[in-house]
C-alpha cells in the first residue's frame, strides 16, 4: 500500500509530483497518528476529572499535547530522523542494517537487541491500533442513540474482520483513495477545532509552554498519570520514518507542515475550548464537537479514516516482518506480492493470521477503547525509546557529530520519552501488560532464530569440506563419479565448502554433472541492489563455478529471474536441462546442545513453519531437487 517508491533525494521533486506524493503520505504515513484526536484528550482528561475540571487543567493538558507533538514528531522525526536514512529506506531495522559493520562488537550487540526490541515493540503497535482506532470510532454510535450501544462490538468485529480479509487482494485500487479521504478528515478535524476556538479563544493560552509545566508542577501524581494518556497523540509518529522509502523526505515533511499538524493543533485547542464552555462534555468530546445533523456523516468519516490508520500499520507490519526475514531474523515465510508494478504492496498470510488472532483477542477481551486505550502507550514509547538510542549513534558515525553536539540532542530528547515511558509503565497492571507480553514473546522468537541459525551454521561449517580441496581431490582421483548431462545448481550459505546435496547426490546416486553452480544469495545492508551488481561469478575450473546473487533487504530474492543476468556473464547453461538441488534439513535437539531445551524446540518449531526454499527464491518447480540429512542441534 504505497506509492511508486521515489529516490532517497526529493529535493529536485517537480511541484506536481511532491504534491502527489505528499497527498499520498496523508493517507499511508499519518493515519494513525491522525485517529489520536478520537480518544487522547478524552484519556488525558480523565485522570483529573473526578472533582471537576478546571480551566487551568484543561489548558495546561492541551499544552502538553501540543508541545509533546511538536518535539516528538516535528523535531525529532520531520527534522531530524527523516534525513538519517539508508539509501533512501528509514525504520528500525533499516537504521540497524545500516550502523551494524560500523560500531564496535559490543556497541553493535547491544544495538542487535535494541533493533529487535523496537521491531517487536512495532508489531504490539499493529495489533493494538487497529483495534482501538476502529473502537474508538464506532463507539460514537452510542451518541446517536443509546440503542445503538449493543452493536458496536459487533460491529467492530464485522469491520476488522473484513479488513484482514481483503489483505490478500491487495490494496492497490482501494489506497488511490486513502491520501484524499485522509486529507478530507483533517480538514474535518480543523474546520470542527476551529469552530469552537472562536467561541473560546481562551483556549489559546495553550500554546505557551509554560501551561504545560505549571499543570505539572502542580498537578502532583495525577499529572504523572496524564503524561501517559497524553502520549496518545504521537502514536503513529514511527510510521514517520519507517515509510520513508515509500514516498521520499520532502513529501512527507510538507504533508505535516501544511496539514496534519496544524490540523491536529486545531482540533485539540478545538476539544479543550468545548470541554471549557460545558464540563460534561468530558464524555466524549470529539463527537461531541460536531453539531447533531453532523454527528452520523462524522462517524462515518471517523470510521474510513481509522480503516485507513489500521491499514497502513498492517502494511506496515508486513514490510518489518519481509526485512526482518531478510536479515535473518526470523525463518522464511511466505510472501505474496499483490502488485505486478509496486514491489512495496507484500502480503503475508501467517502475518495476517496472528494479527487478525492478536486484534480480535485485544477486542473481546477489552470490549471498549476506555478500556484498550489503557493498554496503549507503552510499545509506542518504548520504539521511540529505542529509536533515539540508535540515532545517537547515527548521529555519530553517520554524521560524524562530536560526542557534545550528539549528547546535547539525544540526552534532553531521550529524558523526555523516557518520562513518558515512565508513566506509561504504571498501566502496566491494568493493561499495559498485554503490549510487553507481545513485544516479549516476539524478541524471544527473533532472538531464538537468530541464535539457532549461528549455532547450525557453525556445526554445519564444523563437520564441512572445504570445497577447493574437494575439486582438487576430484581432478587427481582415478574413481571420480559418473558424469551427468547439464547444469547442477546447489544452494549453499557458505560458498567455501561442498554443499550437502552435492555430498549426498555422489554418495547415493554416484554422479556429478558437467557443469555445477555453487549458488549462495546474500542480503546486503541496503534496501535494494541495483541489477548491474546483482551478480558475481567465480571461475574455479571449467566444471565448478561459484555464483553469488546480492539482494536487497527490500529486494524480491527471485533467483530464477537473477539467474538470467549470470548467463550474460559468460556462464552458458539452458534453465530447463539444470537441476537446482537443495538440501533439506531435519532438525533434531541434542544434548550438548548450547541453547536451553525449551529454546530448541521451539527453534526447530519455527524451521518447521519456514517456507519452502522453492517457493521463497522463486526457483523452477519442476526442476527442484531435494536432498535430506539429520541434523542435531
Amino acid at each position: 500500500m504505497s506509492s511508486s517508491t521515489p529516490t532517497a533525494a526529493t529535493a529536485d521533486l517537480p511541484v506536481k509530483r511532491l504534491l502527489v506524493l505528499s497527498l499520498g503520505s496523508i493517507g499511508v504515513v499519518y493515519g494513525d497518528i491522525g485517529t489520536s484526536p478520537l480518544y487522547a484528550f478524552r484519556e488525558a482528561i480523565r485522570p483529573v476529572a473526578g472533582d471537576g475540571v478546571s480551566m487551568q487543567e484543561i489548558t495546561g493538558i492541551i499544552s502538553l499535547m501540543i508541545w509533546t507533538l511538536t518535539i516528538i514528531v516535528t523535531l525529532k522525526y520531520v527534522f531530524f530522523l527523516l534525513k538519517a536514512d539508508n539509501n533512501g529506506e528509514g525504520g528500525t531495522l533499516s537504521l540497524l542494517a545500516l550502523l551494524a559493520h560500523r560500531l564496535s562488537a559490543g556497541r553493535a550487540r547491544f544495538l542487535f537487541l535494541m533493533g529487535l526490541i523496537g521491531a517487536a515493540l512495532f508489531l504490539g503497535d499493529a495489533m493494538i491500533t487497529p483495534a482501538l482506532s476502529v473502537l474508538s470510532a464506532v463507539e460514537g454510535l452510542k451518541l446517536v442513540t443509546p440503542a445503538l450501544s449493543p452493536y458496536v462490538l459487533p460491529l467492530s468485529i464485522v469491520i476488522l474482520v473484513a479488513l484482514f480479509a481483503v489483505q490478500s487482494r491487495g490494496t492497490g485500487a482501494v489506497s488511490k483513495a486513502f491520501g484524499p479521504i485522509t486529507l478530507v478528515w483533517f480538514l474535518v478535524l480543523a474546520v470542527a477545532g476551529l469552530s469552537h476556538i472562536i467561541e473560546a479563544p481562551a483556549i489559546l493560552k495553550a500554546l505557551n509552554p509554560i501551561e504545560a509545566v505549571i499543570f505539572f508542577a502542580h498537578s502532583g501524581y495525577a499529572g504523572f498519570v496524564v503524561l501517559g494518556a497524553v502520549f496518545l497523540t504521537v502514536t503513529g509518529a514511527e510510521a514517520l520514518y519507517a515509510d520513508l522509502g515509500h514516498f521520499g523526505r520532502k513529501p512527507i515533511q510538507l504533508a505535516w507542515l501544511a496539514i496534519v499538524y496544524p490540523a491536529l493543533i486545531l482540533n485539540y485547542l478545538g476539544q479543550g475550548a468545548l470541554v471549557m464552555q460545558d464540563a460534561a462534555t468530558i464524555e466524549n468530546p470529539f463527537y461531541l464537537m460536531f453539531p447533531e445533523w453532523a454527528l452520523v456523516p462524522a462517524i462515518v468519516l471517523a470510521t474510513a479514516a481509522t480503516i485507513i490508520a489500521s491499514q497502513a500499520v498492517i502494511t506496515g507490519a508486513f514490510s518489518l516482518v519481509s526485512q526482518a526475514i531478510h536479515l535473518g531474523f526470523l525463518p522464511r515465510l511466505e510472501i505474496t506480492h499483490t502488485s505486478a508494478s509496486d514491489t512495496g504492496q507484500i502480503y503475508l498470510p501467517m502475518v495476517n493470521g496472528v494479527l487478525l488472532f492478536g486484534v480480535m483477542l485485544l477486542v473481546l477481551i477489552f470490549q471498549s477503547s476506555d478500556a484498550l486505550a489503557t493498554a496503549y502507550g507503552i510499545s509506542v514509547t518504548g520504539a521511540m525509546v529505542v529509536t533515539t538510542l540508535m540515532f545517537f549513534d547515527f548521529l555519530r558515525v553517520g554524521w560524524r557529530w562530536s560526542l557534545p553536539a550528539a549528547l546535547a540532542l539525544i540526552v534532553p530528547l531521550a529524558a523526555f520519552e523516557l518520562t513518558f515511558l515512565a508513566a506509561n509503565l504504571l498501566k502496566i497492571h491494568d493493561g499495559g501488560y498485554v503490549p510487553v507480553l507481545i513485544a516479549g514473546l516476539a524478541v524471544v522468537i527473533m532472538w531464538t532464530w537468530r541464535r539457532g541459525s549461528a549455532m547450525l551454521t557453525e556445526k554445519v561449517r564444523a563437520n564441512a569440506i572445504p570445497l577447493k580441496d574437494f575439486i582438487a581431490a576430484l581432478e587427481t582421483s582415478g574413481h571420480a563419479p559418473n558424469d551427468a548431462a547439464g547444469t547442477a545448481v546447489f544452494l549453499t550459505a557458505d560458498p567455501t565448502i561442498v554443499p550437502s546435496a552435492m555430498l549426498h547426490n555422489i554418495k547415493h546416486n554416484h554422479v556429478l554433472h558437467e557443469r555445477n553452480i555453487i549458488l549462495t544469495i546474500r542480503t546486503e545492508n541496503r534496501p535494494t541492489v541495483p541489477v548491474a551488481e546483482r551478480v558475481e561469478v567465480e571461475r574455479l575450473t571449467d566444471r565448478f563455478s561459484v555464483v553469488t546473487l546480492f539482494f536487497g533487504f527490500m529486494d524480491t530474492p527471485n533467483v530464477s529471474q537473477a539467474l538470467g543476468h549470470v548467463r550474460r556473464a559468460n556462464l552458458k547453461f539452458d534453465i530447463m536441462t539444470t537441476s537446482f538441488y537443495l538440501g533439506h534439513r531435519k532438525l533434531v535437539p541434542s544434548a550438548r546442545s548450547e541453547m536451553p531445551a525449551w529454546q530448541d524446540k521451539l527453534f526447530i518449531a519455527l524451521s518447521g513453519i519456514a517456507s519452502d526454499p522453492s517457493d521463497y527464491f522463486r526457483l523452477p518447480s519442476n526442476r527442484v531437487v531435494e536432498l535430506g540429512a539429520h541434523v542435531a542441534i
